[in-house]
């Protein structure tokens, strides 16, 4: 009658009072059934703590706990999830002798895997295995506590030894589990297999089965597979839809996502968030933007509720396209409906904060961006949170900021450590500032936490860092090294070496790749284009152009054009420079423009730089720079009253001429430097070695290139003022501060005067340095008289 009461009392929902009841009787084997009946139910209902407060008081009560109770115990330590009072669990199942029931012991291999104990896991299961009593189950349960420990590769070597053993026959549950790691390593080969065995064993039939083999293809980036077993399935749900709008979405195919949208339309499929998701994150990270923005406008007409992915996704579309007002909006709905409600999970609270980071950063609103980093806790950060605020100042010219917050970084290791995508911010910012010092910790960094082993993204930002940063042999280094390469490794190095005037070694490196297999692009000619230019290899620029199209099959497009522009034009010959202008398929841009007034400044004439310079005039697209060129030419001609008219209509415009600046890397830090700047601490010394370095390198033949003046002054008084030029004084300060015999490292904003430029020359026939400097165009070596650029820059 009592066990009758219980049953009754928990049918009507009423576990208080089966409990009560249940305190009452005295222990016995049959009432072990109603404790898991209330263990099962709370497991059911999601009330995890109290599922292991049923365990504790059944057991304080007597009660001793059976294959029954055990699975469901380890099933809400799982989910909770808490590893030390699953071991606790796990210890009593041995205690109790329960460690050869497989029933109890595949729950115990699923709970570590959920806990992200795969070692323990794998122990379990290996022990299963040697005794002889593991069946579909237990390997069930490692290969998906290996797929949820974001461990896919070793999931799939498990599942070659299940298929192998005769003994077990792989299930539908096996299927589902193992095609979410093939798609997760692009495994699309074993993928095949797995859908080939699902179909000869008649399992591809179970919708489950088959949303998993659609997800695997659509992630794999086969659409064609995925569409051909999407309409094979007899039954679909709204999963089935949204793998195929996700696989569209993330391949940029959005004519198709559109088409599905009418179709599950048309068959009233529910439109729900994973669905509208999906095609706001496709968008965004096609660099979509506005029409990430639309679809969730369309969503929220359609009474959809987003949730912290869509605002995730929505904000990445934003922060692509520098959509700062649309940003603010969508923080402000963010502060209204998600961010900081009752109940509200901690985690997406801080995916979505995180996002806003990136957001208002890549809008170049770095100091919001800052505001709300500095607001999170250093305990609360992740290293997301780290990374998209160093990526925001890196990408976006507060390289000192990037690396100020990184060092920060270091400094709380113990709460927070960097991963690779932090390493790579952080070495774009060294770039920038040509920081090779820096640079080379960080390296040594990468090194000891053995990185770069795993992520060919993080030898790529080095290949370009050394680039960057004047040591092209070091950049090839590490090329070398690599395990593994990507396009953009190849192209990178290409890049390097056309930076620092080494064409022949850029086109051989284009030959290496081209052995290995790898196909030319567009961006990869670019490159190719450049490093001829900067090396005066106009022939084989000139055949690699012609080339392009009946070679590699790539249709030259305006960049390219801008490329031989620069290259001819470098070459003095302005003639065909012009004419290939004229003989494009397409409108010349300013870049083009650009090329050939550069050219006019490098090899004087007033016409034609007259000419390139209205061109940009008239497509809107005068600049510092252009004006700057233009008043160039004109003082290279002694047309001073030009030069007067050419300021005076930077000032009308109110365009503002970058002040010349350059930087020297030295053992206490970075020493910057503008023009006519005396208020350095070390200035009388610098303007004694730079006055001693005039007199001596005057006797060897240097005469100051006065027109680099740009002032209507005696050119007495105009050698005066090229003496207080930026890089000078850097070169001065490297000089006192630099080892003998360590080379000097030297950056400038802008292009390097032709005056500074032929004093280096010289003076590198007198010091021990050589004298590496960047400017915004390329790499200058001066060593013992001569310069790398061979005249081309």
């Amino acid at each position: 009658m009592a066990t009758d009461l219980i049953g009754a009392y928990i049918a009507c929902d009423a576990p208080g009072q089966a409990i009560s009841m249940l305190e009452r009787l005295a222990p016995s084997h049959s009432t072990v059934f109603w404790w898991n009946a209330l263990i099962r139910r709370a497991v059911r209902l999601g009330f995890l703590e109290d599922v292991l407060g049923l365990y504790r008081k059944m057991q304080r009560h007597g009660w001793r706990p059976d294959h029954f109770t055990f699975p469901f115990v380890l099933k809400a330590c799982g989910e909770l999830p808490s590893f030390l009072r699953g071991a606790s669990v796990h210890a009593v199942v041995c205690a109790k002798g329960f460690e050869s029931n497989v029933f109890v012991c595949n729950a115990v291999v699923t709970m570590y895997g959920r806990c992200g104990a795969l070692d323990e896991a794998r122990q379990v299961f290996d022990d299963l295995c040697e005794r002889g009593i593991g069946d579909v189950v237990s390997w069930n349960s490692i290969v998906a506590a290996h797929v949820q420990g974001g461990d896919p590769r070793n999931a799939l070597k498990l599942f070659d030894r299940m298929t192998d053993d005769r003994r077990i026959c792989p299930d539908a549950v096996s299927v589902v589990n193992i095609l979410p790691a093939c798609a997760s390593v692009g495994a699309w080969s074993q993928g095949k297999e797995v859908h080939g065995f699902a179909v000869r064993s008649g399992l591809v039939e179970d919708v489950f089965v088959g949303n998993a083999v659609v997800d695997m293809y659509a992630k794999c980036g086969m659409m064609d597979e995925a569409s051909k077993v999407f309409k094979s399935m007899m039954v679909k749900d709204v999963v089935s839809w949204n793998a195929m709008v996700t696989g569209y979405s993330q391949i940029g195919r959005f004519e198709d996502v559109l088409a599905l949208f009418k179709k599950m339309r048309e068959n009233n499929i529910e439109l729900n968030v994973v669905t509208w998701s999906a095609v706001i994150a496709g968008h965004a990270q096609r660099g979509h933007g506005y029409e990430a923005l639309d679809v969730f406008r369309h969503m929220q007409v359609c009474g959809s509720e987003p949730n912290v992915v869509t605002l995730v996704s929505l904000l990445s579309g934003c922060a692509a396209v520098g959509a700062l007002l649309h940003g603010k909006e969508t923080h402000c709905y963010a502060v209204k409906c998600i961010l900081n409600l009752e109940g509200s999970d901690p985690g997406d609270d801080l995916m979505v904060i995180n996002s806003l980071i990136d957001m208002y950063a890549k809008c170049q609103s770095s100091k919001v961006a800052r505001m709300m980093f500095d607001l999170i806790s250093p305990k609360c950060r992740n290293v997301v949170t780290w990374t998209v605020m160093i990526g925001g100042y890196a990408q976006h010219g507060e390289a000192n900021d990037a690396l100020e917050l990184f060092f920060e970084m270091l400094g709380q290791e113990n709460l927070m450590k960097p991963n690779a995508f932090t390493i790579s911010c952080v070495l774009v910012a060294c770039s920038r500032l040509a920081a090779l010092r820096l640079g080379k910790q960080i390296h040594a960094y990468v090194l000891r936490n053995q990185l770069e082993s795993v992520m060919v993204f993080v030898a790529n930002c080095l290949i370009d860092m050394y680039s960057k940063s004047g040591d092209i042999d070091a950049a090839r280094l590490v090329f070398d090294n690599m395990k593994q390469r990507n396009a953009v490794s190849w192209t990178s190095l290409m890049t390097g070496y056309g930076m620092h005037g080494r064409g022949e070694e850029a086109l051989l490196v284009f030959d290496e790749m081209r052995r290995a297999g790898w196909v030319p692009d567009g961006v990869t000619l670019v490159v190719v284009l450049y490093a001829c230019s900067h090396a005066g290899m106009v022939e084989q620029g000139i055949k690699y152009f012609d080339s392009m199209s009946k070679e590699f099959g790539i249709v030259p497009g305006v960049e390219h054009y801008a490329c031989l522009v620069d290259l001819l034009g470098r070459a003095g010959r302005l003639d065909e420079a012009l004419k290939l202008i004229e003989d494009m398929p397409m409108e010349p841009t300013p870049i083009v423009w650009v090329a050939l007034l550069s050219a006019c400044r490098t090899h004087p004439n007033v016409q034609l730089g007259e000419y390139a310079a209205s061109r940009l005039s008239e497509l809107e697209s005068e600049n510092d720079g252009s004006y700057t060129l233009l008043s160039n030419i004109y003082a290279s001609a002694r047309r001073w009253k030009d030069v007067a008219r050419v300021r005076s209509m930077m000032k009308h415009t109110g365009v503002k001429k970058r002040p010349g600046c350059s930087w020297v890397q030295g053992k206490k830090g970075t020493a910057t430097f503008f023009v006519g700047d005396w208020s350095h601490p070390l200035s009388r010394q610098m303007h004694v070695i730079l006055e001693d370095l005039i007199q001596r390198i005057k006797a060897m033949g240097y005469v100051p290139e006065t027109s680099f003046a740009l002032h209507d002054v005696d050119d007495e008084e105009k050698g005066d003022l090229l003496f207080e030029h930026s890089e000078k004084l850097a070169l001065a300060y490297g000089i006192l501060t630099t080892p003998a015999g360590a080379p000097i490292h030297i950056t400038k904003n802008l292009r390097v005067c032709g005056d500074c430029h032929a004093a280096m020359t010289y003076i590198s026939k007198i010091i021990d340095h050589e004298i590496i400097l960047r400017d915004s165009s390329r790499f200058h070596h001066f060593r013992k008289g001569s310069c790398s650029c061979g005249g081309y820059w």
